[in-house]
């Protein structure tokens, strides 16, 4: 999959003309129904008016290639973060709501959930040694303070979910920071449940974090690694048609223009 096209036929291109002859006469072209400029993303020139304009050192830093894709998994990965945050905070507010409601609740437990008891015979589902009744009563017998306090670790987990996710769907690199400390952190709580129990879905969920643990360590060169914030960065700028174009130009270029800034004056 050409990743380039693909989100250029989503989003449209993304065309330059920088302000010195050098590489406007590169960017651009002429043709017989007007000027057409080649995109900063997938290469193609593009017939029209150029969206922005500007110093070369100003021109947008855009995503392509392997980026878009690593784009694309860590907004997947945000997506997960967002769906388990919205559920937590759901959580709390039933657990919270419960609470207040402690008393019509466990009324109706005890005297409508043995209505189902001869139907649950019938089907062969031992009642009592059902773990999601269990579950009800112990969460029914609780102390009104220690609900308080799962309602409040709910909220708190569900909090730090969603803003993991939006660090991520932003892709900002505190972001990818605050995922790798918040799912390292979770590691050895889901490998002590795999201790207790064994299940399909928890050897899944460890795996899934684990990798994208991994990925994102690597990928992104956080806190040092390959290189660290400045390698990652001088791969971004290499990545951008612009600054291959200067690259190729930097003999001929006078000084000034031989460096290319750290800071970006945007990305797309």
């Amino acid at each position: 999959m050409d990743w380039n096209l693909r989100t250029c036929a989503r989003k449209g291109h993304v065309t330059y003309a920088p302000t010195e002859d050098t590489f406007r006469e590169r960017l651009h072209t002429p043709t017989p129904v007007g000027p057409a400029w080649r995109c900063l993303r997938c290469g193609d020139f593009v017939i029209g008016e150029p969206h922005q304009r500007g110093p070369a050192d100003r021109a947008p830093i855009v995503l392509r290639g392997r980026a878009l894709r690593d784009a694309l998994i860590l907004r997947l990965l945000s997506l997960e973060r967002f769906i388990k945050g919205i559920l937590c905070l759901a959580a709390a507010y039933g657990v919270f709501h419960f609470r207040t409601h402690r008393n019509g609740v466990e009324q109706a437990f005890n005297e409508d959930v043995p209505l189902l008891r001869p139907f649950m015979d019938k089907v062969g589902w031992k009642f009592e040694d059902s773990a999601m009744i269990h579950t009800i009563r112990t969460v029914i017998e609780a102390e009104s303070r220690t609900l308080l306090w799962v309602a409040a670790g709910l909220a708190l987990y569900g909090t730090l979910q969603v803003i993991e996710g939006v660090g991520l769907w932003m892709l900002k690199r505190w972001g990818e920071y605050f995922a790798v400390v918040a799912t390292s952190l979770g590691l050895p709580i889901e490998i002590y449940e795999l201790t207790e129990k064994v299940t399909v879905i928890r050897i899944g969920a460890l795996i899934i974090n684990i990798i994208a643990v991994l990925y994102i360590l690597l990928s992104k060169r956080l806190f040092g690694l390959r290189g660290g914030k400045a390698a990652h960065e001088a791969e971004r700028h290499e990545t951008s048609f612009l600054e291959v174009e200067i690259a190729a130009n930097e003999p001929t270029l006078p000084r000034g223009l031989r460096t290319v800034p750290k800071t970006p004056a945007g990305v797309r």
